[in-house]
């Protein structure tokens, strides 16, 4: 491993490399997987019309679901080969599909009604600086959809060459301390619910406090608001 480490170009140049994987896997996996219920919650609070960006979209479907749901999308990903993918399929072409990186968005301040990060956060070289970008340019009183790896997650294993000193483009973090971020920051925690690995059974968490809810939970999916109306 070379002293210097970029990591803006090591993570386009993995990102690029799992993309056709990537895109083998992504529409189970919101239509009938881990991320079904994500865009159902979305239209639940969010109203037909509105702007959101989807940030980190990779090959787009989720950005699709969300088009085919009545919003304005733009779907953001760093790298070059998911934006490519994502804007030759012919049933995506009405979205707009930008290569861009999560803290150096071409938005203006407060113009988006609201932002889909699914497990982004955890991909970013500076969480910190992500959320403030994303506090930038969404709109007062806005809101933002964010999924956030929980303990059991296998994919937070990106993150552990870590351990032996060895430099990871995955910057894994509990979704308390994603809460804990985005209040610092601007946000306040609105509304939320876990995704749970077969085993987990409602009864295992339905009594329990918000942290203990998620220390049990593959993903955890906030709804935040930015402060202001």
């Amino acid at each position: 491993m070379p002293d210097h480490f970029d990591w803006h170009q090591e993570a386009q140049w993995q990102w690029d490399n799992r993309a056709e994987s990537w895109s083998a896997r992504s529409m189970d996996m919101w239509d009938s997987g881990s991320r079904k219920a994500i865009v159902p919650f979305i239209q639940s609070h969010l109203k037909q019309g509105s702007s959101i960006l989807d940030i980190g979209c990779g090959d787009g479907y989720g950005s699709y679901k969300l088009h085919r749901s009545g919003y304005h999308v733009t779907g953001m990903d760093i790298s070059g080969e998911m934006i490519r993918l994502a804007s030759e399929k012919p049933e995506q072409a009405g979205i707009s599909f930008l290569k861009g990186d999560i803290t150096s968005l071409p938005f203006d301040a407060n113009s988006l009604d609201s932002i889909m990060a699914i497990n982004v956060m955890e991909w970013t070289e500076s969480p910190e600086k992500a959320i403030q970008e994303l506090d930038r340019v969404v709109k007062k009183g806005g809101l933002l959809f964010a999924g956030i790896l929980g303990p059991t997650a296998g994919p937070r294993m990106n993150s552990y060459p870590r351990l032996h000193g060895e430099k990871a483009i995955c910057n894994t973090m509990m979704p308390w301390e994603f809460q804990q971020l985005a209040t610092e920051n601007n946000f306040s925690y609105a509304d939320g619910f876990g995704i749970y690995k077969k085993g987990v059974n409602e009864r295992h968490y339905k009594d329990v406090a918000l942290d203990l809810q998620q220390a049990l939970t593959f993903m955890y999916v906030f709804m935040l608001r930015k402060a202001g109306e």
